[in-house]
């Protein structure tokens, strides 16, 4: 599978191999969103949910930031304006799709992910980033609370205190130490990451694509769920996937003592 969408100025979106690639791609603003990458974007993940041949999603940024959050310079000075709004219609409309997606989705941060820039790389399921990334909850700065899940996602990734600390002081947090408070999975010395990514993208590839989809949807249910509701949410699902052909495929290798060959089925 090889695919090329080239009718947008914000965003490359490729598809090779059943891994598509996400570039956010404004590096003159840090790929900050404006109204039109907002546009774009949704057209982008709106394609990756009816696409069941992808196996493995990757979002980045062109450039030498992954993401500035908002492009300020949209604003007009002293405007007023309904935020609820344009959240709804923006970036809340856009994490919707985002979270539907069946594979799983990698964020590579490879530089600075500012207000909903890093709130937008934390919605994804596994968040890798150079070590010369920062991660900054600078909503504060500008008289704002954390939005794009921030409020949700970050008090589960590193405790309450710790959030409430960073968002109120705007903080960077390096990507080693958000890496040593459970932030993300792993931070990569800069000169490895392309490597190391394409080495993550290509394993999750190969890996059993519908039991991965169903592990990203429990994690998230657990948060709702009491003890016994998850217990019965995990029999079912099991239930689905030990009838699967991947299922089969994994006992048959493991039998065979050879690597298996799934197919996301």
């Amino acid at each position: 599978m090889t695919e090329k969408f080239q009718n947008f100025t914000t965003i490359k979106y490729s598809k090779h191999k059943q891994i598509a690639r996400v570039v956010l791609n404004r590096p003159d603003r840090l790929n900050a969103f404006s109204a039109t990458m907002h546009q774009e974007l949704h057209a982008v993940l709106s394609d990756l949910n009816h696409d069941d041949e992808i196996r493995c999603v990757l979002l980045t940024g062109e450039g030498r930031g992954f993401c500035a959050g908002q492009d300020l310079g949209e604003r007009k000075s002293g405007e007023k304006m309904d935020l609820g709004d344009k959240l709804e219609n923006g970036y809340n409309k856009n994490l919707r799709l985002l979270k539907s997606i069946t594979a799983p989705v990698v964020c590579a941060v490879n530089g600075v992910a500012a207000g909903a820039g890093a709130n937008l790389a934390l919605n994804c399921d596994i968040v890798v980033a150079k070590k010369s990334a920062k991660f900054i909850q600078s909503f504060a700065n500008i008289g704002l609370i954390p939005d794009c899940n921030g409020t949700w996602i970050l008090p589960k990734l590193i405790g309450l205190a710790r959030a409430k600390a960073i968002a109120m002081l705007g903080t960077p947090v390096p990507a080693e130490q958000a890496e040593q408070w459970g932030m993300i999975y792993q931070a990569i010395n800069d000169d490895a990451f392309s490597q190391e990514v394409d080495e993550l993208l290509n394993n999750l590839a190969n890996r059993p694509t519908r039991a991965l989809s169903f592990i990203k949807n429990i994690f998230d249910e657990s948060y709702g769920n009491d003890y016994s509701e998850q217990l019965d949410r995990e029999r079912d699902i099991q239930r689905v996937c030990g009838l699967s052909d991947d299922f089969r495929e994994g006992v048959a290798a493991f039998n065979e003592k050879r690597q298996p060959q799934f197919k996301g089925r």
